[in-house]
């Protein structure tokens, strides 16, 4: 079977947003499947990584990106008069995109497919969001004669935004209309679909740990409790309890932030009197970022609580923190998915967002226990990694595009 993965973040991309379209590819094609993969030929993305390996059973074809830079409202602090307009007019264009700042890569990844569905022989278009407007790609690759199934990495209504003016609930509600199914990274994702009676099948594939990318890697007990939070930290999160929590517990313990830091939490950090307890790490290398997570004392999942829509959120990065076998901090909704998990597999603490004395007592408790030689990783079985791995994941999805082709 032929399948056409249409992807806006894949290598030279970096980030975690990469990882599942690249790893579900990769396995697709060690099943057995003969993958394409559709990629602008740069995602202008903030992040590049260049240690991330494409397989060479992958066939890439890159379309050319006209469209803006991606980049966060943080890039505009402490910029220069010119800088700082330039800055301000690239966001405005980027609000006025419909329904997303990469509609314009979309559109020609669209045209891009309608040539390739035919030409390739296509059985299957796979479209993963965000951006949500990949998701045009698929509708083309469908008017092309390939069957379409959408992909749903967040939510088409994420929490992250104030308004949602930009037709992202008519995008969703074509998507249900129109793909032939529809997979889903969480249980809340999939019932925002299923309650637009979609024409198709919708399935949860969840993000996947990919346990194999940690093998040989090894931790070694540090001089101070290192608590490791790896991603980009850059939306409307509240960053305030989670400090006010770090201030409040002994030295030994220091919170490094790996992929950088608000710059817009300076004063904040100031405030406090917390800067010996913090260590900024610059965006790292894939290859590099995990062998911190499995070289930390405990991690640090930060979710902020975005009332229902919040619940429905797991995190890509939940999956490679149970990968790296190191206790987990789970400053997150205490009723959601996320925590769920936790939960479940007993992979450490779990704390409501705001609450700055629980966040306090469960980091000075994980301190104690590190401190007495008492703190113990999370103890998964083997049918629990095997579960979770990513492999599983593809082979659910494999067995879907079968189906639907």
């Amino acid at each position: 079977m032929r399948v056409l993965l249409v992807a806006m973040y894949f290598p030279p991309a970096g980030g975690a947003g990469v990882q599942r379209p690249l790893k579900l590819a990769g396995h697709l094609a060690d099943l057995g499947f003969d993958v394409h993969v559709l990629a602008p030929d740069d995602p202008k993305w903030i992040y590049r990584d260049p240690s991330l390996r494409v397989p060479a059973s992958l066939s890439v074809h890159r379309v050319r990106n006209v469209g803006p830079k991606v980049r966060y409202r943080d890039a505009l602090h402490g910029a220069g008069l010119l800088a700082g307009l330039g800055g301000r007019a690239a966001i405005q264009f980027r609000r006025v995109l419909v329904p997303d700042a990469s509609v314009l890569w979309s559109l020609s990844a669209a045209a891009a497919a309608r040539r390739l569905v035919p030409r390739l022989g296509i059985d299957v278009v796979l479209t993963t969001s965000p951006p949500i407007s990949v998701h045009l790609a698929g509708l083309a690759g469908q008017r092309a004669g390939a069957r379409w199934v959408a992909d749903l990495r967040d939510s088409f209504l994420s929490p992250d935004r104030r308004r949602h003016v930009r037709g992202e609930a008519r995008l969703q509600r074509l998507v249900a209309r129109r793909a032939d199914a529809v997979t889903a990274a969480t249980d809340g994702f999939a019932a925002e679909m299923r309650a637009l009676q979609p024409r198709g099948p919708v399935e949860v594939i969840e993000n996947g740990s990919d346990f194999e990318d940690f093998a040989g890697l090894e931790y070694h007990p540090g001089e101070r409790f290192r608590l490791t939070h790896t991603g980009s930290f850059a939306s409307r999160r509240d960053a305030r309890p989670f400090f006010e929590a770090l201030a409040r517990v002994n030295g030994s313990v220091v919170a490094r932030f790996v992929g950088g830091f608000r710059a817009a939490d300076e004063p904040l950090v100031e405030e406090l009197g917390i800067r010996d307890k913090l260590e900024i790490v610059p965006f790292q290398p894939h290859e590099d970022v995990v062998r911190l997570q499995r070289d930390s004392e405990a991690l640090l999942l930060l979710l902020a609580d975005w009332g229902e829509a919040g619940l429905k959120i797991q995190s890509a990065k939940l999956f490679e923190y149970l990968a790296a076998n190191r206790p987990i901090l789970a400053v997150v909704p205490p009723d959601g998915e996320a925590a769920a998990l936790v939960r479940k597999l007993g992979a450490g603490p779990v704390v409501a967002p705001g609450d700055v004395d629980g966040i306090a007592a469960a980091l000075a408790e994980l301190e104690r226990r590190w401190r007495n030689g008492k703190l113990q990783a999370p103890s998964l079985t083997e049918a629990e990694r095997v579960g979770l791995s990513r492999r599983e994941r593809a082979e659910r999805l494999a067995a879907l595009l079968q189906r639907v082709a």
